[in-house]
């Protein structure tokens, strides 16, 4: 089996960072880390390619290759999506769509030959399991929250990792708030779900093993979610592992703004390597 693994373009906006870019010879801020996670989950036996369009076109070629395409985006990438399933409709080759935009917004993707919705620790396996036998769905859906400790370790060697400003690891998914303009507890629950200590520094070994220094985002919907496990287990870890490694990473973050009233956790975040923090002001 021929998995084509497609992350659609950004468009132009202040998000793209794309002229910005252009100053360090980058192509793309952040890798598609839910599609590298993916590759992880699907068989080792099925052969798998990533195409990123925001550092290569898609060709023709890449479309005709696969047995099936999956694509992974955002609302804000809907224009190239469009696109993308356009030209494997036009080759008859199979669209396999999930992730944020498809989970939000499926009634208007019915005519993606395999929806694989909300997390695909949960509905990818089905789907797995279905093509093995001849028999896959035209959708696959699930109400359960994943268990984080049971997410694989992305796929790097899929990556052109010079081509990015940054990398990314994600600790934890969900928010406690309840903002009006977010849908991050609709998509990812309110409780937010935290991997280990151990699987962090894992995440962590494998970009410094296939050769990355420099800058790692944690993407985590709200850092500062689940304060009770950074502080125990996370930020001690990260911290002497940083320093067993002499320090080959920084950490940025995004938090909710009552991150400033917890000295102790600034000061350990610190400690760990993280020198910036977004924080989103609505």
């Amino acid at each position: 089996m021929k998995i084509l693994l497609v992350y659609p373009r950004n468009p132009d906006t202040f998000w793209s960072f794309k002229h910005a870019l252009k100053f360090i010879f980058k192509k793309a801020t952040n890798p598609p880390l839910g599609l590298l996670t993916v590759a992880s989950i699907i068989p080792s036996d099925w052969e798998k390619r990533l195409v990123d369009m925001n550092i290569n076109a898609l060709t023709d070629r890449d479309i005709e290759w696969a047995d099936y395409v999956f694509i992974s985006a955002a609302t804000i990438q809907r224009k190239s999506v469009d696109q993308v399933i356009a030209r494997c409709k036009a080759k008859n080759v199979k669209v396999v769509a999930g992730g944020p935009l498809f989970t939000s917004l499926h009634d208007e993707y019915e005519h993606v030959d395999h929806l694989v919705l909300n997390e695909a620790e949960i509905t990818l396996p089905g789907f797995v399991s279905d093509v093995r036998k001849g028999v896959p769905a035209h959708k696959y859906t699930s109400a359960e929250w994943a268990d984080l400790r049971e997410t694989p370790v992305p796929a790097w060697g899929l990556l052109r990792m010079k081509k990015y400003a940054s990398m990314s690891i994600q600790y934890s998914r969900g928010c406690p708030f309840d903002c009006d303009f977010c849908d991050i507890p609709l998509l990812y629950g309110h409780r937010p779900r935290v991997k280990s200590a151990n699987q962090v520094l894992t995440e962590l070994e494998s970009l410094y093993d296939h050769g990355w220094r420099g800058v790692v985002f944690f993407v985590d919907d709200n850092f500062i979610g689940n304060k009770r496990s950074l502080k125990a287990e996370i930020l001690p870890a990260v911290a002497q592992w940083m320093k067993e490694k002499k320090h080959p990473f920084t950490f940025l973050t995004q938090a909710s703004v009552n991150l400033a009233d917890d000295e102790e956790l600034m000061s350990m975040m610190v400690q760990a390597g993280f020198n910036t923090v977004f924080v989103g002001i609505e």
